[in-house]
C-alpha cells in the first residue's frame, strides 16, 4: 500500500499536534451538547462494568448497540467478543479507526462514585480477580464511540469507507489508534518511528531432583539456581513459582522472562546467550537435565510511518516498552498512525509539577489510575474524527 502521501501526512501531524480545529459540522454538532452527555454517560457505565480480556461480552453489547443507531453495518463475533462497524458513504479510501475494550485483573482504588464493581472468573487460572479499567481502555472504547457518532453525523460532507474497532475482509488505505498516557490531560504525542516495543515472552522451566531441606547437601536447590539465573541472564522477570512446604526442596521452578526491543530482530538474538547460560548453569551445578525454555506470546513493535513527519517536528517525548497488538492489523504494509493522549487533570499535573513529583502520579496498570473525563475523552474523539476526515475524501470546510 506504500507509504502516507506527503502533503496529507504533513496536514495529519499539524492537525493532531496544534490546537483543535474541527470542521464547521462536527462544531456544530458538538455544540449540540448531546454528543458530550452521551459519552460521559457510556464512560462511566464501561468504567464501572469493566471486562476482561476474552470477556468483553457488556462492553460489545454497548458498542453494536450504537453503531446500529449510526447506521453501521455491524459484524460480531470476529475473535468472539469483538465487533466491526463499517460505514460505507461512497467511492474513496478506507480509514480503520480501533479501540481496545478489555480490563484488568485489578482492585480499583480510586474511591470515586463510578468504581468498578466487577468481579470476573479469569479464563487464564480459573480464579474469580476484581476487575478494572487500570490501562484507559474505556477511555478511547468512548472516545471511539463518540468520534463514529461525529463521523456519522457528518457524511454530507466526506467519501470513503470507515470502519470502527477492527477489520472485515476489506481493504484498508489507512489505520489510526490512540492510547491515553499519565501527561497533561487534552495533550498529544505523536512519534516518529517507533512508539511502543516488541516482545518476545517465555516461560522456564529449572528441574532437580528434589529432597528434604534438612539435607540440602544430597540435592540442587532449584530456587537458588534460579534467582541466580535471573540475575544473570534474565531481562525482565515477571514471576516465579516453585515449591509446595516450607520443608521441601522442589523438584522444579518455573518463572517467566520478557525481551523487549524496537527492532523485532533483536529479541531473537538475545534468546540464545540467555539460553546458553541457563544450559550452562544446569550443567554446572549437576541438574537432571536442562531448562525447558518455550515462548508463550509475542507482539510486534508499533512503529509509525516513516513519513509521517520530518525528524525535526517529532515531538520530544521518547517511546514506550509498553507493548500493543495494533500492528498486526496493518497488513501488506498498510500504514498506520499511533498517538498518545494525556489524561491526568490539569490541577493534579500542574500542582505534581511545582513540587518536582510527576513521578509519583498513579500511572497505567495502577489500582488508583483515574483519567480525567473532561477534555480527555473530547479530546481523543476529535483527534480520531480529525484523522479520518484528513484522509477520506472530503469536501468539509475546517
Amino acid at each position: 500500500m506504500g507509504a502516507l502521501d506527503r502533503g496529507a501526512r504533513t496536514i495529519l501531524y499539524s492537525r493532531l499536534t496544534r490546537p483543535i480545529s474541527l470542521p464547521v459540522k462536527l462544531q456544530q454538532f458538538r455544540a449540540s451538547g448531546k454528543q458530550a452527555q452521551l459519552v460521559s454517560k457510556y464512560r462511566l457505565y464501561i468504567n464501572q462494568f469493566a471486562d476482561l480480556s476474552q470477556q468483553e461480552s457488556r462492553t460489545i453489547k454497548l458498542a453494536v448497540k450504537y453503531l446500529n443507531k449510526e447506521g453501521f453495518e455491524v459484524f460480531e463475533g470476529i475473535g468472539r467478543y469483538s465487533a466491526v462497524g463499517v460505514l460505507r458513504n461512497g467511492p474513496g479510501k478506507t480509514v480503520l479507526l480501533r479501540a481496545d475494550m478489555d480490563a484488568l485483573p485489578i482492585q480499583e482504588e480510586t474511591d470515586v462514585p463510578y468504581a468498578s464493581q466487577t468481579r470476573m472468573i479469569d479464563v487464564v487460572d480459573g480464579q474469580a480477580k476484581s476487575v478494572m479499567h487500570a490501562c484507559g481502555h474505556d477511555m478511547y472504547t468512548t472516545s471511539l464511540i463518540a468520534a463514529a457518532s461525529c463521523l456519522s453525523a457528518a457524511r454530507a460532507d466526506w467519501l470513503g469507507t470507515l470502519i470502527c474497532l477492527f477489520q472485515p475482509d476489506e481493504e484498508v488505505d489507512i489505520l489510526f489508534a490512540q492510547h491515553v498516557w499519565p501527561l497533561h490531560a487534552g495533550s498529544v504525542s505523536v512519534l516518529l518511528g517507533p512508539v511502543f516495543s516488541t516482545v518476545d515472552n517465555f516461560r522456564v522451566r529449572v528441574f532437580s531432583e528434589g529432597g528434604y531441606t534438612s539435607r540440602p547437601d544430597c540435592c540442587v536447590d532449584p530456587t537458588v539456581l534460579t534467582s541466580h539465573m535471573i540475575s544473570v541472564a534474565v531481562v525482565t522477570c515477571g514471576s516465579i513459582y516453585g515449591g509446595s512446604a516450607s520443608n521441601i526442596i522442589p523438584g522444579f521452578v518455573e518463572f517467566t522472562l520478557s525481551v523487549r526491543s524496537y527492532k523485532p530482530d533483536v529479541c531473537s538474538r538475545e534468546l540464545e546467550p540467555i539460553r546458553r547460560v541457563m544450559k550452562t548453569e544446569s550443567e554446572a551445578s549437576g541438574l537432571p537435565r536442562e531448562p525447558e525454555i518455550e515462548r508463550t506470546d509475542e507482539a510486534l513493535p508499533v512503529i509509525n510511518d516513516h513519513q509521517l513527519t520530518s525528524a525535526r517536528e517529532a515531538l520530544s517525548n521518547t517511546p514506550s516498552a509498553l507493548i500493543e497488538d495494533f500492528p498486526y492489523l496493518a497488513c501488506d504494509d498498510i500504514p498506520y498512525v499511533y498517538w498518545t493522549v494525556g489524561c491526568i487533570d490539569h490541577c493534579t499535573w500542574d500542582s505534581a509539577k511545582s513540587d518536582n513529583r510527576l513521578d509519583t502520579l498513579p500511572g497505567l496498570h495502577s489500582a488508583k489510575f483515574l483519567p480525567s473525563i473532561d477534555p480527555t475523552l473530547q479530546r481523543g474523539a476529535d483527534l480520531l474524527s480529525i484523522a479520518a476526515l484528513t484522509f477520506l475524501d472530503t469536501d468539509v470546510k475546517w
